[in-house]
């Protein structure tokens, strides 16, 4: 437990300091690392409890990026940026300072800068999504709507859709408002209906193919383009129709509803993540579970309860 503290920095950084030549920028990092990793080992053996404390946190952080990034084009950039950051050191620290590579040495740090600015540029969708996210306050705050009003409008227009196999695209509003896709859109400002969504999604009508924007109980806009998800977060043999959901779920705190023209399947995309092949029950399940209103628990309990008493009513109704 003591090889590093036994250990002089200057003897392990021999195999790095040439004679006759003073430390480099290179070199100087790597004193750095040492010394980190130095003062890191003394402090796990003198607090190893605040250590602990300290890695879980440490931890916790790394595993929600990767959470937060798992199934996007982030998480093979992070796969790339680490490939070039470990392959880069290794070269500096085991050729260049052994073969004396100054112009290297020199121009590292700068190789290191330029990936920290183009990592900025790589992850710009994902930080802003990461900006969305924490401006949410979702801790703070809860949506609330009158799940139960949309809910069965919608999941009654999604069946007769889907068994009629007619393209349909409807974005559901929660803590994030989406005022700049509504912009592009035609306005409606009207109650959610079956039959307002059956209209507006039949073909040949001129705001089928794109998208309806449902906003606080109410559809608020139809005709609405949303943002397209990159070619390479989705399956390859799903359409335009769906990287719309799949873009919209990504860019705000919506639910997005997805029916394929061509196979009539539905899907849920949220948070950028896709759903697929769903039943009406399966919707109605993610939709109340989704928006967490207490509208949505009541009504809930209310079929519930109606299911179980028409149940008690046909089973007296035979019995007599």
């Amino acid at each position: 437990m003591s090889i590093l503290r036994d250990a002089p920095l200057d003897r392990m950084l021999a195999p790095f300091v040439t004679r006759g030549r003073s430390l480099n920028a290179a070199t100087l990092a790597q004193a750095d690392f040492f010394r980190g990793l130095q003062s890191f080992w003394e402090r796990m053996v003198d607090r190893p409890g605040v250590t602990l404390i300290e890695l879980l946190l440490i931890g916790g952080v790394v595993y929600t990026v990767l959470r937060f990034l798992q199934g996007t084009r982030g998480a093979r950039l992070v796969r790339a940026v680490i490939t070039i950051l470990v392959v880069s050191f290794a070269v500096v620290w085991l050729v260049a300072e052994r073969y004396e590579f100054d112009r290297i040495n020199v121009l590292y740090p700068y190789f290191l800068l330029g990936i920290f600015l183009i990592s900025l540029v790589a992850f710009q969708t994902e930080l802003r999504r990461l900006l969305l996210r924490l401006g949410e306050g979702r801790l703070l705050q809860r949506w609330m709507v009158m799940g139960d009003q949309i809910i069965d409008p919608i999941i009654t227009a999604v069946e007769h859709m889907s068994r009629k196999k007619i393209g349909a695209l409807i974005a559901i509003e929660r803590s994030t408002e989406i005022g700049a896709v509504i912009e592009t859109g035609v306005r409606l400002e009207a109650k959610v209906t079956t039959e307002l969504l059956e209209t507006v999604f039949w073909p040949g009508t001129p705001l089928h193919d794109l998208g309806v924007v449902i906003s606080h109980g109410r559809a608020v806009a139809a005709g609405c383009q949303f943002p397209l998800a990159e070619s390479g977060d989705l399956d390859r043999s799903l359409g335009s129709r769906h990287r719309a959901g799949l873009g919209m779920s990504l860019e705000a705190d919506a639910i997005v509803i997805i029916v394929s023209e061509e196979t009539g399947a539905i899907s849920v995309a949220i948070h950028g993540r896709l759903r697929r092949a769903m039943t009406g029950e399966a919707l109605r399940e993610t939709l109340e579970k989704e928006l967490d209103s207490d509208a949505v628990k009541n009504a809930a309990a209310a079929r519930t309860e109606t299911s179980a008493s028409e149940a008690r009513r046909d089973g007296a109704d035979k019995a007599a």
